[in-house]
């Protein structure tokens, strides 16, 4: 299969014949159709993550079962598909409590192959990484079954890849992770896919004020698009001291979705007591977050993180498939581009630039 191999970072990434295996015990093949470009393949793009080399990045992705290994019984060939980054196990503590979406980073060996197993991804006898379980620049996918949710055959694909990973963590935090509430003031800072997302999340759920943050004015207008009933930018006034006004005294709910210390400590200070800050941008490893620690104590103000929407994806996807069908969720209005696979590295560095235009780009392959 064809894929777009990292080799070092910062450099382009080469479209390279990669070879890969065949579906083993609860292993599943899928030809890709459509995979979204996200922030967080441009953070481990750019060094500042540590990837393993070579390495295929991408983790939104939806396409088409074609087959399927022994003890495989959630998908069958032909189903249409969408993958994500947090596989469950079901078994475990998290998974039995409701929390799944925690599963793979305690579990994670178990949806891996085993060292002494041929890697499912290689260039001759070169090892290719596997990129957050999935490696979807590319072809195909090689995957535990429990990396995948059927979605509905009439679901466009290039939509419902952008479901597996930006718009679940956009709004599975504001619908499980905060648990917005109706008539609530929520502020979202950031307004790329993820934020955008919230943004849209947070109008489903009824947010009666929903004020987006962001230095662009272009991402901004689009967020209006998405729901936000007010916009703020930055660089033109204190944004926490705007949004206090607007809300006379603070937001109940505020979603961070850049992942710098800067916006992270905004979001918890633009909250009124008892608010909560959900902190959903990758923060580079090191970085600490520094907030007045009596503040917790006298105004009961909560400051929590959430992994890909704390999501229970099995039931969230086919939920937000019918709300796209309903014309709620705006995944249309998300897509600012669509490209091939030699258009991958071209696409990240618009996201690393944070051009205003980019929303999500997708790479369509036939």
């Amino acid at each position: 299969m064809k894929a777009a191999v990292m080799r070092a970072p910062k450099a382009p990434l080469s479209i390279e014949d990669v070879t890969i295996s065949k579906p083993g015990p609860r292993e599943v093949l899928v030809r890709l159709k459509a995979i979204g470009v996200c922030h967080s393949d441009v953070h481990f793009w750019d060094g500042a993550f540590p990837a393993e080399l070579p390495v295929i990045l991408g983790h939104e992705s939806a396409g088409i079962v074609e087959q399927v290994g022994s003890m495989v019984s959630a998908v069958k060939p032909g189903d249409h598909v969408i993958s994500i980054l947090s596989p469950f196990c079901g078994t475990c503590e998290y998974c039995l409590t409701g929390h799944m979406s925690v599963c793979h980073t305690v579990n994670r060996e178990q949806f891996q192959r085993a060292p002494t197993e041929a890697p499912r991804l290689s260039i001759g006898k070169e090892k290719v990484g596997q990129f957050l379980n999935l490696s979807s620049f590319a072809e195909q996918i090689l995957v535990h079954e429990n990396t995948l949710c059927v979605v509905d055959k009439d679901m466009p694909l290039d939509r419902a890849a952008l479901i597996g990973c930006g718009v679940i963590t956009g709004v599975g935090s504001v619908f499980h992770s905060a648990q917005v509430e109706p008539g609530s003031t929520v502020a979202v800072i950031g307004c790329g896919g993820v934020g955008l997302a919230a943004i849209n999340g947070a109008a489903i759920a009824g947010a009666s004020r929903i004020i987006a943050v962001d230095l662009s004015d272009e991402k901004l207008q689009l967020a209006v698009r998405f729901g936000a009933t007010e916009v703020i930018n930055p660089s033109k006034g204190n944004a926490i001291e705007k949004v206090k006004e607007i809300t006379k005294g603070g937001v109940h709910y505020s979603f961070e979705c850049v992942g710098a210390k800067q916006t992270a400590e905004m979001a918890y200070h633009m909250l009124r007591p008892r608010g909560v800050a959900t902190i959903i941008g990758m923060i580079q490893p090191g970085v600490n977050i520094e907030i007045p620690g009596i503040e917790l104590l006298v105004t009961e103000k909560r400051l929590q993180g959430a992994v890909m929407g704390s999501n229970r994806f099995r039931i969230d996807f086919p939920r937000l498939v019918d709300l796209y069908k309903q014309g709620r969720l705006h995944l249309d209005d998300l897509i600012s581009d669509r490209i091939g696979l030699d258009g991958i590295t071209a696409a990240m560095q618009n996201l690393k630039d944070n051009k205003g235009s980019v929303a999500r780009q997708v790479v369509v392959l036939s």
